[in-house]
């Protein structure tokens, strides 16, 4: 990629030594408490605004997942404006590409001191295997999950409450045309809400925010996006392609959503 290592690796060194000082220039131990004593007033929505480089989408795992937990969590939001009661502003500090390292190692230190502060342990993700073992339950059964609408977007944003947050899932092929679909989609939950929004394409947000939404508080409304998978495309030595991995991964998602009591609808993509 052309990178110097050295300057990418030296500028996280130093923010590694910024973050052992016990005075007050500590960088992660300040974003670490700004984040942690904001969640204890109400103010758990972490607004990444601006997002430089779409850097609240590593982020947004490191938060979700380490934090989402015991009916608990930081719930990252990339792009959202802080300008509700239950919204708190997080800044990303990077200048130039090389201060990436060490703004890696902010957040993550950061995320560390929050999470004492949730009283959590931010070093497991125990309900992302949740997901898992449903898909392989469905896939071991020999069915093919259908996919089929279950109520409608107006129905389960009639359910907003002050503090909620909207979470728009979309199972579909990312496109330019699907992220067209998905901004207007949050645009409109927005505006019949007043909740911040947050979006990932499936399967891949099972692994980013997934625990957050199993394992965090029940605040979430949680659409669920499908679309047809195309042609099957076989995956050797088993009886099974990648499209019923896909739609096995979406049922069973939805269905540990439900068990665990999460506000949920499902909308074929056509129909939005």
């Amino acid at each position: 990629m052309g990178l110097d290592l050295d300057a990418l690796l030296g500028r996280a060194v130093e923010a590694v030594e910024a973050c052992r000082s016990e005075k007050d220039d500590n960088p992660g131990l300040e974003l670490g408490l700004a984040l942690g004593h904001s969640w204890r007033h109400a103010r758990d929505k972490v607004c990444i605004n601006p997002n430089p480089g779409g850097f609240g989408l590593w982020a947004e795992q490191l938060l979700a997942e380490s934090t989402g937990k015991e009916g608990k969590g930081l719930i990252p939001a990339p792009g959202e404006h802080a300008n509700a009661a239950d919204r708190q502003p997080a800044l990303v500090l990077v200048d130039e590409p090389y201060d990436i390292g060490a703004e890696f190692f902010r957040w993550e230190f950061a995320t560390a001191v929050a999470g004492h502060l949730l009283e959590i342990d931010p070093f497991d993700q125990p309900n992302v295997q949740e997901a898992k073992d449903r898909t392989r339950a469905l896939l071991e059964s020999g069915d093919d999950p259908q996919l089929e609408p279950e109520h409608t977007p107006d129905a389960l944003f009639a359910q907003a409450r002050p503090g909620d947050y909207v979470c728009l899932q979309a199972f579909v092929d990312p496109s330019e045309d699907a992220d067209v679909v998905l901004f207007e989609l949050a645009k409109r939950a927005r505006e019949e809400t007043g909740c911040v929004v947050t979006s990932g394409y499936g399967p891949r947000y099972l692994h980013s925010t997934g625990q957050l939404h199993k394992g965090g508080p029940p605040t979430g409304l949680f659409l669920q996006i499908v679309d047809d998978t195309g042609d099957e495309l076989p995956i050797p030595g088993r009886p099974f392609g990648f499209g019923r991995v896909i739609r096995a991964q979406a049922a069973g998602d939805y269905a540990s959503l439900k068990e665990r009591g999460r506000r949920v609808a499902r909308v074929r993509l056509e129909d939005l």
